[in-house]
């Protein structure tokens, strides 16, 4: 635990109740529990790094929209930096392969890899994003379905503390929040993507599944793309949801959130070890 980032172990403390290491704030509640509690939103902008103009129109849209920048895109070292000064969370987008034979990015994780390889890779990637805090994957419908290739991932991610991850979803059959779960590793998974239908009534119909959605569950997780359609989208919108009893938030708030719920589930499965009933202190 000493490795994760304070904001994470702040949320864990304070939910798991852990004597003395609480801050004073009364912890965060149960998602859905209060109807007049505004319901929390967080959004991932994917491709960041591709063109330069409409990556600048993602970094001034309002709120704290995360930026996911592909590792080799030519402009996410500029982009990078210029969206940590502007206070937005940052993901490496990273290429993994997927079920079609679609050309995969250059820094792209691929099935037949050698694990040397695969984390070499990683690391050169996670080397290219300046400021980077989480991962989240682009494509990848097939390698997100593969145990080994997952495991690889999500141990290299617990050994760098801190570094979050996010499942995209791109296939039903993904096994990666669950990897991840099961390794510790802060993450949490898409509910929404924005543009699959870029048309814009179909990006306005998929921002209003978006908050139905948040409104039941008390929190939701969109991806959309630096389109021009979902960014008109996004900035009607995103002023408006005080008026809506909707909150836009960083993707961490709900990752701690999330990875609190995943402890409490491994603290089940692991109960605590009770001293024997016999037993004397070491001399």
């Amino acid at each position: 635990m000493s490795r994760l980032p304070a904001w994470l172990r702040s949320g864990l403390f304070l939910l798991l109740g852990l004597p003395g290491l609480a801050p004073a704030a009364s912890g965060l509640p149960e998602a859905g529990r209060d109807p007049g509690r505004p319901a929390e939103i967080a959004i991932i902008i994917d491709d960041m790094g591709r063109r330069l103009a409409a990556g600048r129109r993602v970094l001034d849209l309002p709120g704290p929209v995360a930026c996911a920048f592909l590792p080799h895109a030519p402009h996410t070292d500029s982009l990078a930096r210029a969206a940590h000064a502007r206070a937005r969370e940052i993901l490496l987008h990273l290429p993994m392969q997927a079920m079609d034979s679609r050309r995969l990015d250059a820094g792209g994780l691929e099935l037949d890899m050698t694990q040397r390889a695969f984390l070499s890779t990683l690391e050169d990637n996670l080397g290219r994003v300046p400021h980077v805090q989480g991962v989240n994957n682009h494509m990848g419908s097939l390698l997100t379905r593969h145990p080994g290739h997952m495991l690889w991932l999500m141990q290299a991610l617990r050994e760098h503390g801190g570094l979050y991850f996010v499942d995209s979803r791109t296939s039903r059959h993904t096994i990666a929040r669950q990897i991840a779960r099961e390794q510790a590793v802060p993450s949490i998974e898409r509910d929404v993507f924005l543009d699959d239908d870029p048309r814009l009534e179909a990006v306005r119909a998929q921002f209003e599944r978006l908050l139905q959605l948040a409104r039941r569950q008390g929190s939701a997780v969109a991806i959309g793309h630096p389109h021009a359609s979902t960014l008109r989208v996004l900035e009607e919108a995103l002023p408006r949801l005080a008026e809506r009893n909707v909150r836009l938030v960083p993707v961490s708030r709900l990752v701690q959130q999330q990875y609190v719920r995943d402890s409490q589930w491994r603290l089940s499965l692991s109960p605590w070890p009770r001293a024997a009933k016999n037993s004397r202190p070491s001399p």
